[in-house]
């Protein structure tokens, strides 16, 4: 078995034989056993002759064996030669050395690729810095009261925050369009939900009363037939129902699961600053990340990138059916995945680089504590720790989590790392 010359620098062939006879022998083993088991019409079960067998299954058993033989010998082989194989081997029928000894196939392959890694001490790295405050406590207070506002009728013109009831009929010039009418709409104001000239038209409106509004579609709207068009509604409100927010008192804490107030805002509290760091340890390893690939080059073996686009294709075609949506006949085009399949293969070849060489693997107890403050998401934590540890193959993600804290507390330790202070809003993305 010699390795030829490449045709990429990742890519190499061993020749794989398989003695003819060897290989007969097996075809021949393999289809006396199916004799003793298959059931044929006209046959009693074990008594089918070999010949019959060997004429229905004949083809199938030898792509089989030869399947299995190229396979045990592959592996055999490359071991030998210490290769380490990215994917799977493709085989191709060596007809100039196929005699009739031996059956000699070529098995083309790539190999993992040497990871130079790139010196992190001249990334630069900002790092959030935020402390959660009195003030972020009672504002996040005030959203879980508005979130439980009851809604009751109110005789007065319709305020941004109000829910109300309307009719409305669209038109394009003189022509109605399709999902520009409707009755009995219920809409809360001031969240978005419709276009905000159509929004600003039912502010001050009345029950009863009927207006139109002139509205201009964005030219990135969602229904094409309309977007970047003029339209002008007829909308009459039927009802105003204004939300009236709950106190502040021992019935609202219990709404929560708590007893009172102030174990409310300690609950808040911890709360936001598991938050603020999940979100600060989030954007500091999107940097490490980035700057992990900027700095260390690496040819990518183009089948651990086929094998990644394919499990992302997966993945949507999942999260589809997972919304009701049938995928079956559905084209999920491959080229949408390619540059993410790129970027997790070439960070995965650096990650494992960086934890062989500098030792960063995941500890047993650093993935205890992940999985303990995964846990404390939870009304009853010991449990979500025993069913993590019930299954080995449950903690893969806490075990990963922890690796990649490794590294970035690692590059932290050699990058520039400048100290950012940052608002509330700008840490969560408002």
């Amino acid at each position: 078995m010699q390795t030829s010359e490449n045709s990429s620098s990742l890519e190499r062939r061993i020749d794989v034989t398989v003695p003819v006879a060897q290989f007969n022998k097996e075809v021949e083993k393999r289809l006396q056993r199916l004799a003793h088991t298959v059931k044929l019409h006209g046959f009693r079960p074990g008594k089918v002759p070999l010949k019959v067998v060997a004429k229905q299954f004949g083809d199938q058993v030898r792509q089989e064996v030869l399947e299995s033989e190229l396979e045990t010998r592959f592996v055999s082989a490359v071991k030998e030669k210490s290769l380490k194989v990215a994917g799977f081997p493709r085989f191709e029928a060596n007809k100039e050395e196929t005699g009739s000894e031996s059956l000699v196939y070529g098995a083309v392959f790539e190999v993992y690729p040497e990871v130079t890694l790139g010196d992190m001490a001249k990334a630069k790295i900002e790092r959030p810095v935020f402390e959660v405050s009195d003030a972020d406590v009672d504002r996040t207070l005030e959203t879980l009261r508005k979130q439980r506002a009851v809604f009751e009728p109110v005789d007065r013109a319709a305020e941004s925050g109000d829910k109300v009831d309307i009719d409305f009929a669209g038109k394009i010039g003189k022509e109605p369009f399709e999902g520009g009418s409707a009755k009995g709409t219920q809409v809360l104001l001031g969240q978005g939900s419709m276009l905000e000239d159509f929004e600003a038209a039912i502010i001050g409106m009345k029950t009863g009363e009927t207006k139109s509004a002139k509205v201009t579609f964005p030219k990135d709207y969602h229904g094409k037939d309309v977007a970047g068009k003029k339209a002008v509604f007829e909308i009459t409100l039927n009802r105003v129902e204004a939300p009236k927010l709950p106190e502040f008192d021992e019935e609202f804490a219990k709404s929560l699961g708590v007893s009172s107030m102030d174990e409310v805002r300690k609950e808040v509290l911890d709360n936001l600053k598991r938050e603020v760091k999940r979100r600060i340890q989030g954007r500091l390893k999107d940097q490490v990340m980035q700057s992990l690939l900027d700095s260390t080059k690496v040819e990518l073996p183009r089948s651990l990138v086929e094998m990644e686009v394919h499990r992302l294709v997966d993945q949507a075609r999942g999260d589809l059916e997972a919304r009701g949506i049938k995928t079956k006949d559905m084209p999920i085009p491959r080229e949408m995945f390619e540059d993410q399949a790129k970027r997790r293969v070439n960070l995965g070849l650096i990650l494992a680089e960086l934890v062989k060489v500098h030792a960063l693997h995941a500890k047993p107890e650093q993935i205890r504590a992940v999985i303990e403050e995964f846990a404390q998401h939870y009304e009853h934590p010991e449990e979500v720790i025993r069913w993590h540890y019930a299954e080995p193959s449950r903690l893969n993600d806490a075990e990963s989590f922890a690796l990649e804290e490794n590294v970035v507390d690692w590059a932290l330790g050699l990058a520039k790392v400048e100290d950012k202070a940052v608002t509330f809003d700008e840490l969560m993305g408002n």
